[in-house]
């Protein structure tokens, strides 16, 4: 496995920037000098970045400063919004109770942060009562826009009418 960054020997550069806790000031060194100086202290030049002219080099302890980088990633990762999907189902003739039923759950999943995507599905001649489909889907949203707004309209595709909702955000 190839190492992300240069280190030591493999650094191809003629002078380098040199940065970092172990420096007494940052300033542009020969590769021979910086490579004596990471040395000395047993630790490793690393070349943080190589498109900058000349590159910039830093001496650290180079499976430390990995290990730093997945760290910092893995906090990222998990900082990151993670987007639920609900879907709800309906019939185009889908009767009052039924309605007001997938209405509670769907808005449970809004407040808890989920995107919802509710669609009808219709089955063998069905089809005919397209309108019925999208009239159910449109009044879904507008019972529900106090707290989700519509991100894609009731579409036809093939024999589902699809609508998705997502939560409106709390302000703070």
């Amino acid at each position: 496995m190839k190492n992300p960054h240069n280190i030591n020997k493999y650094i191809t550069a003629q002078t380098v920037r040199l940065v970092g806790e172990n420096i007494e000031e940052d300033g542009i060194v020969s590769l021979r000098e910086a490579l004596h100086m990471a040395e000395e202290l047993g630790l490793d030049l690393v070349e943080i970045s190589p498109n900058a002219n000349p590159p910039v080099c830093k001496i650290i302890d180079y499976k430390k400063f990995l290990y730093n980088q997945k760290k910092k990633q893995k906090e990222l990762k998990a900082k990151s919004a993670k987007i639920v999907l609900k879907e709800i189902r309906f019939g185009p003739q889908t009767d009052e109770h039924d309605y007001n039923f997938k209405l509670k759950h769907a808005r449970k999943f809004l407040e808890d942060g989920a995107k919802v995507k509710a669609f009808v599905f219709f089955k063998g001649r069905s089809i005919l009562f397209k309108e019925q489909g999208e009239i159910l889907l449109l009044r879904l949203a507008q019972e529900l826009e106090d707290i989700g707004k519509v991100e894609q309209l009731p579409k036809l595709e093939g024999k589902r009418m699809i609508m998705f909702i997502s939560p409106k955000t709390k302000k703070k």
